[in-house]
């Protein structure tokens, strides 16, 4: 489910653009299994938070590797500029790929539930008005 995710498909199903109509535009359910997105309260600070370890790291990771190039004399105000863009562009761009990571390890922790998977069904068959949505 990671590998489908880290790609901005459907965890559950792999269906491409599953959630993701643009960058940060979301559709509230997969068109292919729908299942939602953002199955139980809080799913953003997840996300948010898989944003932040995996900037952070960078951040730390290029640190370190400047000052290891650079030392005794570590240019400070070219770092402290590199470090802010990598803290201002690098969450936007990880942005749809943390919001799917965060979908597949919540799917892997709490699977749907018959319940969630039968309203996901419904719903598809809504959308498309067949009674059965995989046919």
């Amino acid at each position: 489910m990671i590998r489908r995710a880290i790609r901005r498909r459907c965890p559950w199903c792999a269906q491409r653009r599953a959630w993701f109509t643009g960058w940060f535009a979301k559709q509230e359910r997969c068109p292919g299994c729908g299942l939602r997105w953002a199955r139980n309260p809080g799913f953003i600070t997840g996300s948010m938070t898989i944003n932040i370890i995996v900037t952070f790291g960078v951040m730390t990771v290029v640190l370190a590797g400047v000052a290891i190039a650079t030392l005794p004399d570590l240019p400070v105000t070219p770092v402290m500029a590199l470090l802010a863009a990598i803290g201002v562009v690098l969450p936007v761009v990880l942005y749809p790929v943390t919001c799917t990571v965060w979908a597949a390890v919540e799917l892997a922790m709490q699977p749907p539930e018959a319940k969630e998977l039968s309203a996901a069904r419904q719903h598809l068959a809504d959308v498309t008005g067949r009674a059965d949505p995989a046919g």
